[in-house]
């Protein structure tokens, strides 16, 4: 499965309530440490994760729950803009290896944006979103701010993360139109032959490590 940039299997049932949290504070500080020292590494010109960063979380008792395989995007923002966002929407990899991928790859891969400079690297704010599996999912089941969505037709596939539709402020089938065109898709390949797959995120950034 390659990356994809951003901007069970049954369906899980609507309405249902929100998971507590998957992540303890020090897990999250763990991943977050992991994704900025890729970036600052990738600027320095070294080898991925052999920084103090992955040296100290590999003794950390929190540690165990980063191995299993996740699908996750690293998004990253510069003065309250989108900087880049790169992510793994299936579990490819153990969770602490695709954060560092998918970070080093937001910040100089992205199509979209100039790799990011050294001096902009201190600035960065770093937003993850570790992914559920992937499940079927029917348009009417679809809950903005809840579901993420992934659309595909043939070869054509696109993908946006529950938080999309929340921050443009979209309905449930501009959402979806969205989705569409995010796939390079007509706005309405929803309501036909697309296949529709849903997912929900784990999201958390910068602003809610510990100090």
């Amino acid at each position: 499965m390659s990356r994809l940039s951003e901007d069970p299997t049954v369906s899980e049932p609507a309405g249902q309530d929100r998971p507590t949290p998957e992540f303890s504070p020090e897990q999250r500080k763990i991943l977050l440490g992991i994704a900025h020292e890729a970036i600052a590494t990738g600027i320095a010109g070294g080898p991925l994760g052999l920084g103090p960063q992955f040296s100290s979380a590999s003794t950390s008792t929190g540690w165990a729950g980063l191995l299993e395989p996740r699908g996750v995007f690293t998004t990253l923002y510069l003065d309250g803009e989108l900087r880049g966002c790169v992510g793994y929407p299936s579990p490819i990899r153990p969770l602490y290896q695709a954060v560092a991928e998918t970070a080093r790859a937001a910040a100089f891969e992205d199509s979209r944006f100039w790799p990011v400079a050294a001096e902009e690297a201190p600035e960065l704010k770093i937003s993850l979103s570790v992914l559920s599996p992937l499940f079927p999912i029917e348009a009417g089941q679809v809950e903005v701010g809840r579901h993420g969505l992934v659309i595909s037709d043939g070869l054509r596939r696109g993908l946006l993360l529950p938080q999309v539709p929340v921050e443009h402020g979209w309905d449930r089938e501009t959402f979806l139109e969205q989705t569409c065109r995010k796939a390079g898709l007509p706005a309405g390949a929803w309501r036909k032959a697309a296949a529709l797959e849903g997912f929900t995120a784990e999201v958390f950034g910068d602003e809610d490590a510990d100090p």
